[in-house]
């Protein structure tokens, strides 16, 4: 657990075949039911403080507490995500911890004296932040806020993942 935001709630890969990296982890890692948005509904996106078109999709599943996120660029725009494939990297690009209380948790960031390097919104409130901090432990920081919609969506995605039978591992149907 961090001293600073709590436990890490969610690890972020970064996958060219999104499709393939689900059927992978439901069939043989056995995690699901797999959320999955072909365009993830995400607003205000910037990459370094400059506006960005990034185009993604997003499924989400939960290892028990833990959700996992798994995200395919599908257009060639500045992000995060971009430069970890052009760097020859796919897998775990992030984790993040998950907060209601969004400004506070960066301005801890702020005096860290961590870097914004890409931020958003997934419904209101919904804002997200990454910072780059991959040179040391190796993996971005992700603040995710969890006030509103998007808290809720992600405890019906746990509740899936505890009901999971094994069936019906990739659902199109965005619960947000």
């Amino acid at each position: 657990m961090s001293r600073h935001f709590g436990n890490v709630t969610q690890n972020g890969y970064v996958v060219r075949d999104i499709e393939a990296a689900m059927r992978h982890w439901s069939s043989v890692l056995g995690v699901g039911p797999w959320f999955y948005a072909e365009r993830a509904p995400i607003e205000n996106f910037q990459f370094r403080g400059a506006p960005s078109d990034c185009a993604i999709s997003i499924a989400l599943a939960n290892a028990g507490t833990l959700q996992i996120e798994l995200i395919q660029q599908r257009n060639d725009a500045p992000s995060m995500y971009r430069n970890f494939l052009d760097a020859g990297h796919e897998g775990l690009q992030h984790i993040a911890y998950w907060t209601d209380r969004f400004d506070a948790a960066l301005d801890v960031a702020k005096t860290l004296g961590w870097t914004l390097g890409q931020s958003g919104n997934v419904g209101e409130p919904g804002r997200f932040a990454y910072f780059e901090t991959e040179a040391h432990p190796g993996t971005v920081v992700e603040l995710s806020e969890t006030n509103g919609p998007k808290g809720a969506m992600f405890k019906r995605i746990a509740a899936a993942a505890r009901e999971w039978d094994g069936s019906d591992a990739i659902r199109t149907e965005w619960p947000l």
